[in-house]
């Protein structure tokens, strides 16, 4: 069964390993070496803010690569320090590095799994508790990587409509920070003991949603060979003239003009932080991956898969209820609804006329569930499910390399079980790192054991060879759009041909809230 391996837990002195820029040396713990703060990329302040990334400087002797490197800038959070309770890895804009955790820096040529970290395109860090690579890496005997990456205002400003062709890319260079990352493994990781011709990328939330555009990146071509997204099917990117507006309301509130704009590399980065944060609550878009006809000139998923990456084995699922978590956070009367109250609420979500029979269909699947449960599963089917539905639907319609679709239903007992299954539950089980978050988990039990072992071993035997089926779960098919098999992973996980047909069917039509348009029906992208 799937729990954190009982080993000695001596962390010792690690081997040597010789990178294109300059050897490394890591440490060992419970018989994996790890590697952290390795540069990928030169530091992203002054003349280097806003531009693709710079390669790293070579360095002469031994770099000690024990400690995290820094975490991109951004407003600090739970997001941004990791999760853990001292010695939180510093904020600064030398944050293009990343985190290696392998069992052995030989030539074995193992599977590796480059983990893309959550948090939107705003937020987040490759150096969380929860990504600790150490129990994939020993039991799946993989290389698993973590990187950093540029986000929010400095990764997705919009400039060179302003500036000219020296900005070029400005608008996606957070997104060519995770370029450069995989380049980075190609040449090096068969020195750690991986496979460059084996890359599986994978992420959840935020990182899911940089795994969806990977997909369509020209950039990244050759770079990766297979693609999980959790909870983060992202098919639509942010038209240019937004991005352009996004600009000139970040100027504006710094009293910078418009030909001006390279000021902006002269600002302390804390400056631009507490913009970015400023405008976010002004405003509901935020910095993101755009269509900048450099890096991006059409849409991911939008109106179909990415022709470039037919060939590619994909992943994709979500949580029931991902919206108890980032809704139930920000308002805790969702938890105490009545059947006004949900009505209420869900005029945000659907078309006031459609909102009764949704409701009807819902109860029907779940006659025992409350209205503050019924909320979160709807508002999760409309956005979230919906999303991966539609990017799920697309890959399968291909007809090209399968695409394996689940849904995690196991339901937590934290909070009084108030939460159900939210967004991010999946995290602890597929790293299988249950120890590591009885915040979100309990405490470790026979169930959370059941389900790290099923959850991560599908995720090894993915990136091991495209396929997830292995002995911990029952036969998974991969989806076509006739029996439209899903994975339900709960202590006993059952494969099962369109579950929640109904609620799907409810969906079914509704656009992708990415759009932001209409709450209306339209015709389905794919029928079925």
């Amino acid at each position: 069964m799937g729990s954190d391996v009982a080993a000695d837990d001596s962390v010792r002195a690690g081997p040597v390993v010789e990178t294109a820029t300059g050897k490394v040396r890591g440490e060992k713990f419970r018989g994996v070496s790890i590697f952290r703060g390795i540069p990928y990329g030169a530091p992203t302040g002054g003349a280097n803010r806003f531009r693709p990334p710079q390669p790293v400087e070579a360095w002469s002797g031994v770099r000690e690569a024990i400690l995290y490197g820094q975490t991109a800038p951004q407003t600090r959070s739970t997001l941004s320090n990791g999760g853990y309770p001292g010695n939180k890895p510093e904020m600064g804009e030398d944050c293009l590095v990343l985190n290696v955790w392998t069992p052995g820096a030989d030539e074995a040529r193992r599977p590796v799994m480059v983990w893309l970290h959550g948090g939107g395109f705003e937020a987040g860090s490759g150096s969380s508790i929860l990504y600790d690579g150490v129990n994939l890496a020993s039991k799946g005997d993989v290389v698993c990587v973590s990187l950093n990456h540029r986000m929010n205002v400095f990764g997705h400003l919009m400039l060179q409509d302003a500036l000219g062709d020296d900005f070029a890319g400005s608008a996606n260079a957070g997104y060519l920070d995770i370029v450069a990352g995989l380049k980075w493994v190609r040449d090096n990781i068969a020195r750690f003991g991986g496979d460059p011709g084996n890359v599986t990328i994978y992420g959840q939330s935020g990182g899911g949603r940089k795994v969806s555009i990977s997909m369509a990146a020209k950039a990244a071509q050759g770079l990766f060979h297979r693609g999980i997204v959790q909870s983060g099917s992202h098919l639509c990117l942010t038209p240019r003239d937004r991005a352009n507006e996004q600009l000139d309301r970040l100027l504006a509130l710094l009293g910078i003009a418009r030909a001006d704009a390279r000021r902006l590399q002269d600002l302390p980065f804390v400056d631009l932080v507490k913009a970015n944060r400023a405008l976010m609550r002004e405003h509901p878009s935020r910095f993101s991956p755009t269509l900048d006809d450099v890096v991006f000139d059409s849409h991911p998923w939008d109106p179909a898969a990415p022709a470039i990456s037919a060939q590619i084995p994909m992943m994709v699922g979500t949580c029931r209820t991902e919206l108890s978590n980032q809704v139930g956070s920000a308002d805790e009367s969702t938890f105490s609804l009545d059947e006004a109250g949900l009505a209420s609420r869900l005029t945000g979500y659907l078309p006031q006329a459609d909102i009764a029979d949704v409701v009807a269909t819902f109860r029907a699947e779940s006659p025992g569930a409350s209205p503050s449960e019924l909320f979160f599963k709807i508002t999760t089917a409309r956005g979230y499910w919906r999303d991966s539905l539609i990017q799920t639907q697309l890959k399968a319609a291909q007809g090209a390399a399968p695409v394996w679709s689940y849904r995690l239903m196991w339901r937590t007992p934290v909070e009084g079980g108030r939460r159900i299954t939210p967004h991010s539950l999946d995290l602890p089980f597929m790293f299988d790192n249950v120890s590591k978050a009885p915040h979100m988990v309990g405490e470790a039990s026979e169930e959370t054991a059941a389900m790290a072992y099923q959850m991560s071993q599908a995720w090894l035997a993915f990136a091991r060879t495209g396929d997830p089926n292995t002995a911990a779960i029952p036969s998974w098919r991969p989806y076509d759009l006739d029996r439209r098999t899903v994975m339900l992973f709960d202590t006993v996980s059952r494969a099962e041909s369109d579950p929640h047909r109904a609620e799907r069917l409810a969906m079914d039509g509704y656009p992708t809230q990415q759009l932001k348009g209409t709450l209306h029906r339209q015709p389905a992208p794919v029928q079925g």
